[in-house]
């Protein structure tokens, strides 16, 4: 027998509580009840609470998508090790974060033998398999728990949000159900590849939102007309559209920018909203299969992916270098294509080592077009996060750049430039704000603005 355990569950009672004389104060019991003649094991972990308007489930949707987005865009790697050799079976970088994994498992087998062995002396045994162990390792914030047979380890940004555990502690127990007897093996005899497991990590963790995407080449009459009637999704759409014009892929964080400048609304609300079209198959994911068998339709060849991969941005027009890889990759075996993108990486992260970032933006570019060409779906995904980690430093210069210059035209007294500087800086925080929680500076921006309009 196989038991599934189904959290969250919403259920719509379909009365109105205006005319319920049990609402509220008798709904578990009767939800409870009403649940109970489907056959579903109620007598524990029920967790039940009340939405009592269409505008609280849909804050609630949109709250529980956005938080999915925040801790995906925190994870840097994933490593999946086995527990008693403390070997490494899936090393999944997700950003080019530039982590050693064989220096971080042998920092984490040290860091638990120590955590073991102080908890022992301390007369503290039960607990360690259940328990999550959070350290510092270099710049990052490690968060690692134990299963029964491996420990997953996430390098992240900053420190893991409480979902976040939540999601660490389901995917363990599901990893591990899903692939014991390949695990088993694994613990056995020591020789076992774990690459096909990388699609459940990519679902687990929502991935797929920070890949490039695509458009569907086929919307229906129908579907036209549900996006008409709502003018988010509609903005989203058009906007999507203007940005494939001159590229071959758009990532979400830069269309809820675009979006926002035009809508002004919460970008957890865009988010919700590209992600009805991400489930409606309208936005496709790159490597989703989906997503594919969409656009095998129009490419039908490699050669034809390649002549037909438009350029990633406007900053490698007549790039002479890419028009002749254009020419040669026709031609390129599989250790060719390795080794291209492998040192297309290699050049941008010198160049963006040496604050070159336009340089090491095409660089990536070069490296990306050739992974997509190639369908090299993992490391698509992988130079992507580079591109948008690069893509938050031009906007931190940028920012820098527009508050320096607005200082400088204040203490000119020449208040019209110096509003339209601080301006700059308020849309660039804007555009980031959820992010990386510049909240603050937002409201000191804004509060410098006004005073320096009274001067006017």
């Amino acid at each position: 027998m196989v038991y599934f355990q189904i959290s969250p569950v919403g259920f719509d009672c379909g009365i109105d509580k205006n005319n319920c004389e049990r609402y509220p104060d008798f709904c578990k019991e009767c939800v409870k009840a009403h649940l109970e003649r489907f056959g579903l094991n109620l007598n524990y972990n029920l967790k039940f609470t009340i939405i009592d308007s269409e505008e609280k489930r849909n804050q609630m949707f949109q709250d529980i998508i956005w938080q999915k987005f925040l801790d995906l865009l925190n994870i840097k790697h994933i490593l999946i090790m086995a527990k008693e050799s403390g070997l490494a079976i899936v090393d999944y970088p997700i950003s080019g974060a530039g982590v050693n994994t064989q220096l971080l498992t042998g920092f984490i087998q040290a860091n638990i033998s120590f955590s073991e062995t102080s908890n022992v002396a301390n007369g503290h045994k039960n607990g360690l398999n259940h328990q999550f162990y959070e350290f510092q390792y270099d710049t990052f914030n490690i968060l690692l728990k134990n299963g029964e047979f491996i420990r997953i380890c996430l390098v992240l940004d900053h420190k893991s949000s409480d979902t976040l555990k939540s999601l660490v502690t389901e995917f363990l127990c599901d990893y591990e159900s899903r692939y014991l007897d390949k695990i088993r093996e694994h613990v056995q005899k020591g020789k076992m590849k774990f690459d096909d497991t990388k699609d459940f990590i990519i679902d687990t963790f929502n991935i797929k939102l920070a890949f490039p995407m695509v458009l569907t080449h086929h919307l229906l009459p129908d579907e036209i007309q549900v996006i008409k009637r709502n003018p988010i999704q509609k903005a989203i759409i058009d906007l999507a559209e203007k940005l494939l014009a001159s590229k071959t892929f758009f990532f979400i964080i830069n269309l809820i920018d675009e979006v926002n400048k035009i809508v002004h609304i919460e970008a957890n609300k865009i988010l919700y909203e590209v992600y009805q079209l991400i489930e409606n198959k309208i936005i496709l994911p790159t490597t989703i299969e989906t997503a594919e068998d969409e656009l095998n339709n129009f490419q039908e060849s490699r050669a034809v992916r390649l002549a037909n991969n438009e350029l990633i941005s406007s900053i490698t027009a007549n790039n002479e270098a890419l028009d002749e890889l254009k020419e040669r990759a026709k031609h390129m075996n599989q250790q060719e294509v390795n080794s291209f993108i492998s040192s297309f990486i290699r050049k941008a992260e010198t160049a963006e080592k040496g604050l070159a970032y336009k340089e090491a933006q095409k660089e990536y570019e070069m490296a990306l077009f050739l992974a997509s060409g190639f369908d090299y779906k993992e490391e698509v995904g992988r130079i992507s996060f580079m591109i948008l980690e690069l893509d938050k430093k031009i906007k931190e210069l940028d920012l820098e750049y527009a508050l320096k210059m607005g200082d400088k035209a204040e203490k000119r007294k020449d208040y019209i430039k110096a509003i339209n500087f601080y301006q700059q800086g308020l849309k660039i925080l804007d555009s980031v704000q959820e992010i990386n929680g510049n909240e603050s500076r937002i409201k000191k921006l804004k509060k410098k603005i006004t005073n320096i309009q009274k001067n006017l």
